[in-house]
């Protein structure tokens, strides 16, 4: 599992103008199966995308992101190896 934290680096007007086609992105990625959860963070500062797949693959879809091509966030990934899940949770095991 990949955890894909978005950090946002400029003002949040500035963001707001590429809320709508990064949720296209989002979405894409899911359709793809890449994405199992994702959100904003609470105070709005960037955002968390629970992804599987290729991380290398992801990767580059990271970097076609509106957010990244307009320079208003940036991308820490961390892999994650996960070995117990809660009730109902049990698909997010590999």
């Amino acid at each position: 599992m990949l955890i894909l934290l978005l950090t946002y680096i400029a003002p949040l007007d500035q963001v707001d103008q590429h809320v709508e086609a990064h949720m296209i992105w989002v979405k894409q990625g899911y359709e793809r199966g890449w994405f199992l959860a994702s959100g904003r963070k609470d105070p709005r500062t960037g955002g968390v995308i629970l992804a599987r797949g290729d991380r290398s693959e992801i990767e580059a879809y990271i970097a076609t992101d509106p957010f990244m091509i307009s320079g208003v966030t940036r991308y820490d990934v961390t892999e994650v190896v996960l070995s117990r899940a809660a009730p109902g949770l049990e698909g997010l095991l590999p």
